[in-house]
C-alpha cells in the first residue's frame, strides 16, 4: 500500500448514519478485527475488549437501549467533555448543521433535531454493534490505546466496503451496558461502533465533514 492508497481510504471513510439491514458475514468481521488488533498500544498492553452483536442480538439490544434512554438519564463510565468552546464548538456546530440540513431539519426545529439525535440509540439501523471497553486499571492511557484500535477497525471495515460510525452516545449509558451485556465493572466502556452496509440513498449519508488544515493543528519547532 502506498501513502496515496491510505489517503484514499481515509477520504472514503465517514460516519455512516443510515445502514441497510443486511448482516456482514462473520468471516469479514473476523478479518476486520484481525487487522484492527495490530493497532499500537503502550507496552503492547492491547487493552481493547470487543463485544460484537449479531443482527438478531442487535435488534434486541436496539429496543432495550431505546427503552432505557426513554426512561433513564445517562450514566457513562468516562466523564463527558465539560464544554466545547472556540474552534471546537464551531466544528461541532458545523457537523450538526450539515447533518440537519441533509435530512431536512431546519434551524430552530427542536423536535426535528431531537428526533434525529435519538437515531444514535437506534444505532442508525445498523445490523451490528461493537462495544469497546478497556481495563479500568489502565485509566486514560488504556482509553487512548483503544482510540487507535477504533481507527484501525473503521479503516479495515472501509477497505472491505463495510460502513461504520463510532458512537460516544451509546457509551453514555455505560451502566446499562454493563448490566445488559454482563460486562465486568472493572472494564471501562469507552464507545460503541455501529457497522454494516451503508444505505447510500439515505440523505443522512449525503454530507461529509470538513478537516482542519495543517496550519491549524501544527506547531513547528526548529
Amino acid at each position: 500500500m502506498t501513502l496515496s492508497d491510505l489517503d484514499r481510504l481515509l477520504a472514503k471513510r465517514h460516519s455512516c448514519r443510515a445502514f441497510r439491514s443486511d448482516p456482514v458475514p462473520k468471516d469479514q468481521i473476523e478479518q476486520i478485527l484481525s487487522c484492527a488488533l495490530r493497532a499500537p498500544s503502550w507496552c503492547n498492553a492491547q487493552p481493547w475488549n470487543v463485544l460484537i452483536t449479531s443482527r438478531t442480538q442487535t435488534d434486541k439490544f436496539r429496543k432495550a437501549l431505546q427503552s432505557e434512554v426513554a426512561t433513564s438519564a445517562p450514566e457513562p463510565d468516562l466523564p463527558f467533555p465539560t464544554a466545547y468552546t472556540g474552534i471546537y464548538q464551531e466544528r461541532r456546530r458545523e457537523c450538526g448543521w450539515a447533518l440537519y440540513e441533509a435530512v431536512g431539519v431546519e434551524r430552530g426545529d427542536r423536535e426535528g433535531s431531537a428526533k434525529q439525535m435519538l437515531e444514535n440509540f437506534a444505532l442508525f439501523g445498523a445490523p451490528h454493534c461493537a462495544i469497546i471497553s478497556s481495563p479500568a486499571e489502565l485509566g486514560p492511557y488504556g482509553a487512548m490505546d483503544c482510540g487507535g484500535f477504533v481507527m484501525a477497525f473503521t479503516l479495515a471495515a472501509q477497505a472491505l466496503g463495510v460502513a461504520t460510525i463510532p458512537q460516544a452516545a451509546v457509551a453514555s449509558y455505560g451502566k446499562f451496558l454493563h448490566r445488559y451485556f454482563d460486562i465486568p465493572d472493572d472494564q471501562l466502556i469507552l464507545c460503541a461502533i455501529s457497522f454494516g452496509y451503508s444505505d447510500t440513498d439515505h440523505p443522512a449519508n449525503g454530507f461529509r465533514t470538513s478537516r482542519a488544515g495543517l496550519d491549524e493543528i501544527t506547531n513547528w519547532v526548529g
